[in-house]
């Protein structure tokens, strides 16, 4: 008696409205799960057939509806699906079988990576390259900045051979052709695999990727290509740099790879505040208290800039937290030169601590200044 066999939506777990994607999609989780070669169980290869045959009827658009039709008698009395059987089967690999499914894909889903083709580094063929850039932060004083300075930074990092200028052989002469790879840097391999026997290509183990092999080792160096050094770099802060701006030091980053060159160093500037000037771009502010009467009155006061004592003319009638203009005596712009200003916002202070005559003037000044305004000035404020 011939086995029934089940419902092919059934086998996938998938609607009978269920669209292409979804099927292959479920075929996809389904085959991974009972492959022979990694489910060990008994009733796995049975299942597995099932699930294939069952793809191979659902994906097919003619079949699909021979199959919605007639059902299992569609593909009975020595009729065949046509399908090109099990994909996974037999000594090699073949993509018949698998419709439009992604054959990358399923590399991904088994290997966690596509095909084999190259994919290489910077330096991985040989030829030399620059090393990454390194960064290093220094804080310095806020007039440090306006003024610019020299400063001395105690550093560490790889330099270049001597002798063999990063390449590891003792001399030219001392560097061959690797015979593995023949200078391609890369070698081919086979495996066996789920799939069959599989090609793949990769860096050659020998020259690690480079084509080159090192017949003797740099007296110097012993091979390696560099030597760790520790000195002192003495770099210039430029005038009118701002926190957070950086100044490079050519080579004195990370060592290069095949006898390339260093990477740079990024010197990171954190500037520290001031407890006078506020910075804003190339613009300085400042604070100054000033009393109400040479605000009224008008006076001539000493103001500190960035490059020394200014004074400066309050005109008469000033008010509280107006703000004066220096032009000029801002910050020189780190490119053009050009310095910002200075803004000083007057702060008017109360006198305290009067003296009697002190008192006896401000009363005056306080009785004419009532006679000459309506002490009422609010009720402006509620007129209908």
């Amino acid at each position: 008696m011939a086995e029934t066999k089940r419902d092919y939506y059934e086998v996938l777990g998938v609607a009978k409205t269920a669209t292409k994607d979804e099927i292959k999609s479920a075929y996809r989780k389904l085959a991974k799960q009972y492959h022979p070669d990694l489910n060990k169980s008994p009733d796995a290869p049975k299942k597995f057939e099932e699930i294939q045959e069952a793809y191979d009827v659902l994906y097919d658009d003619a079949k699909r509806r021979q199959y919605d039709q007639f059902g299992m008698a569609a593909f009975q009395q020595g009729s065949s699906t046509g399908g090109a059987g099990n994909p996974f089967s037999g000594g090699g690999f073949s993509s018949e079988g698998f419709g439009d499914v992604d054959l990358n894909d399923i590399f991904q889903s088994f290997f966690g990576g596509g095909g084999a083709g190259r994919s290489r580094r910077r330096g991985d063929d040989g030829s030399p390259s620059k090393g990454d850039d390194t960064l290093y932060r220094i804080k310095i004083d806020f007039m440090d900045a306006i003024n610019g300075r020299k400063i001395t930074i105690p550093l560490t990092y790889d330099e270049p051979c001597e002798n063999c200028h990063g390449t590891g052989a003792d001399s030219p002469s001392d560097i061959d052709t690797c015979p593995d790879c023949g200078g391609s840097g890369y070698v081919r391999t086979r495996q066996q695999t789920i799939f069959g026997m599989m090609e793949s290509e990769g860096p050659c183990p020998r020259c690690h990727g480079s084509g080159k092999i090192v017949t003797k080792k740099c007296h110097l160096c012993g091979g390696s290509g560099y030597s760790r050094v520790h000195r002192d770099i003495s770099v210039n802060i430029p005038a009118g740099i701002n926190n957070g701006q950086q100044v490079r030091v050519q080579g004195k980053g990370g060592r290069g790879a095949n006898g390339g060159p260093n990477g740079d160093l990024y010197i990171e500037v954190q500037v520290q505040n001031h407890n006078v000037f506020k910075r804003d771009g190339n613009d300085i502010h400042i604070d100054v208290p000033l009393s109400f009467v040479d605000c009224a009155l008008g006076s001539s006061i000493d103001v500190p800039t960035v490059y020394g004592e200014v004074t400066v003319d309050v005109p008469s009638g000033t008010q509280p937290d107006q703000i004066l203009k220096l032009r000029g005596k801002g910050v020189k712009d780190l490119r053009g030169g050009k310095p910002g200003d200075e803004y000083i916002h007057v702060k008017v202070t109360t006198p305290t601590n009067l003296s009697q005559s002190e008192k006896d003037l401000l009363k005056e000044f306080q009785k004419q200044e009532a006679a000459k305004k309506d002490n009422k000035w609010w009720k402006n404020h509620f007129k209908k």
